[in-house]
């Protein structure tokens, strides 16, 4: 599956999840309500990627930088949701 293919299928699992439809390969249909747990959940699943990095063994050491866990952080969202 490639990254765009696999974005496309993350979005459209949340957007199931908070309630919304679709008619056909292109047309969507949500209410403001749909939207915002749309979003809530995005943000759940960027939170969850963070805290894998967080409880990650490996990058306990001292050297390891708040800079560095913002980058990890960002790489491992960047990877759930299959974006470049």
């Amino acid at each position: 599956m490639g990254l765009n293919n696999m974005m496309n299928e993350r979005i459209k699992e949340l957007a199931k999840q908070a309630g919304a439809g679709w008619d056909d390969k292109y047309h969507w249909y949500v209410g403001s309500v749909v939207m915002e747990k749309f979003a809530a959940l995005i943000i759940q699943k960027c939170i969850e990627q963070c805290d894998l990095v967080e409880e990650d063994e490996e990058l306990s050491d001292e050297a390891f930088t708040f800079r560095d866990g913002a980058l990890m952080c960002r790489v491992e969202i960047k990877g759930y949701f299959g974006v470049k």
